[in-house]
């Protein structure tokens, strides 16, 4: 069995293949002051001893040198730690490459293979990142800003008397009580960005297909213009998907 491992700056998802299907799904909270040998056991119970290969993408460079240790130490296994030198089968132009967050380039990926080119991805999380894949089978880059709860948390932490509010679709756009006016606020205010972003996007490359993942992938996929394949599983599977390519190639 694959293990992919999918370290984010809020969670950490660990998904287990058996060929090409997922057959676990597992997801931690992901905590920088702990090493991969500390937060691990909350999981390992549901991790076959026997494992082929770990793959990894990480956007917390201080976990990578913890969970290569896990891998070696736990199941004798060098994770493959995926990033931008690896062959996507597109060009990266983006500078400097390096600069390129694995997870943007592994979904980039997953979408291609599932959807061809060219493709706009949204993954919706802690950052909202939304990319391009030009038609030329080129990785042209595309946009971060703050995830839908952490607009949500900045507008908590940075008034006195404003409460934090999940994000959500309200059930009407004005709002009849503080608590409803910041929900509508920030989920129509947070649709009306991811929107004008891809329409821009789309003025330049008008055929893309829009793919979206990420933990609010859905309730945004609800009322966007442009937001209408949901892929829950897209960062995993992309890594599934990498992780055949390297060692095909």
């Amino acid at each position: 069995m694959l293990l992919a491992i999918d370290i984010g700056n809020s969670t950490t998802k660990f998904g287990l293949f058996k060929g090409d299907d997922l057959v676990k799904k597992l997801t931690i909270n992901t905590d920088r002051n702990k090493t991969a040998s500390e937060s691990f056991p909350e999981i390992a119970s549901d991790v076959p001893p026997q494992l082929e290969a770990i793959v990894i993408s990480s956007v917390v460079k201080e976990l990578r040198s913890s969970y290569k240790t896990l891998g070696e130490t736990n199941y004798g296994i060098t994770p493959d730690f995926i990033d931008h030198t690896v062959d996507f089968g597109f060009s990266i132009r983006y500078f400097p490459p390096e600069d390129c967050g694995a997870d943007r380039l592994v979904d980039a990926y997953a979408a291609v293979e599932k959807y061809s080119s060219p493709v706009i991805v949204c993954d919706f999380g802690t950052a909202t990142t939304i990319d391009l894949v030009n038609e030329k089978l080129e990785y042209v880059g595309g946009i971060i800003t703050p995830g839908p709860n952490t607009l949500g948390s900045a507008l908590f932490e940075n008034t006195s008397k404003l409460p934090k509010v999940n994000f959500e679709k309200p059930e009407k756009v004005i709002g009849d009580s503080t608590i409803s006016s910041i929900r509508s606020g920030t989920y129509f205010g947070y649709i009306g960005l991811v929107d004008r972003i891809i329409e821009r996007m789309l003025e330049g490359c008008k055929n893309a297909i829009v793919v979206s993942t990420g933990g609010f992938a859905s309730p945004i996929a609800d009322e966007s213009r442009y937001v209408e394949i949901v892929e829950e599983n897209l960062m995993l599977e992309g890594l599934q998907l990498i992780y055949k390519k390297i060692n095909r190639d």
